[in-house]
């Protein structure tokens, strides 16, 4: 149940994250609903491959039709006319949730299937960066998560924190929210403070 609602959440804010990265490099409507799928579910399909389970997306018919109700509200309320929406409050509110979301249902399943540590993170970080990741092959352009600053570095600490308090048998519903609305703050200050790795 938990991981549903975290998948369902991730797929949602994700969803809006994919439409206007295709609205931003000039896509067509096609165009548009494969960045948006490619985004929502693509880190999940991965997940579940590594997994050698049916992916849950490719199974169930809700997650295609969360993503087409979000893209056809996205383009009945002119999103793809609004400019650098991307750097807007709102844009990485909404980004923060589904990177946060998408990363606790990655660590959660990786500890239902009795992951290590290492492989609850790599889960983790996978089910939330995979969809961007190819979507920004598709484009063309490099992965934002390789310049994008902290925002890899987040979902490795949600995948580190998830696995600890499993640890200690305190995974709950309280327990994730608190990770959630933390990795959410987190997320917002390093946007702020424009926090960036170090170059080599």
């Amino acid at each position: 149940m938990l991981i549903q609602i975290a998948e369902t959440v991730g797929i949602l804010s994700f969803t809006l994250s994919g439409f206007y990265i295709a609205v931003r490099n000039n896509l067509d409507i096609l165009g548009i609903f494969i960045s948006s799928f490619l985004t929502a579910l693509g880190g999940g399909i991965i997940r579940d491959i590594i997994l050698n389970i049916p992916p849950i997306s490719l199974t169930t018919m809700l997650p295609t039709i969360l993503v087409v109700c979000v893209v056809i509200l996205l383009i009945l309320l002119k999103f793809h006319k609004k400019q650098h929406f991307d750097r807007k409050p709102f844009f990485v509110f909404i980004d923060s949730i589904g990177l946060a979301s998408f990363s606790i249902a990655g660590a959660l399943l990786a500890l239902q299937y009795n992951f290590s540590l290492s492989g609850v993170v790599i889960l983790a970080f996978i089910t939330a960066i995979g969809g961007g990741i190819l979507r920004d092959i598709l484009l063309n352009v490099v992965p934002y998560v390789l310049k994008g600053g902290f925002y890899g570095i987040i979902s490795i600490i949600i995948g580190f924190t998830v696995y600890s308090i499993s640890v200690f048998y305190m995974i709950n519903i309280y327990s994730l929210i608190i990770i959630l609305v933390l990795s959410i703050i987190l997320r917002w200050i390093a946007f702020k403070g424009n926090w960036k790795l170090p170059n080599l």
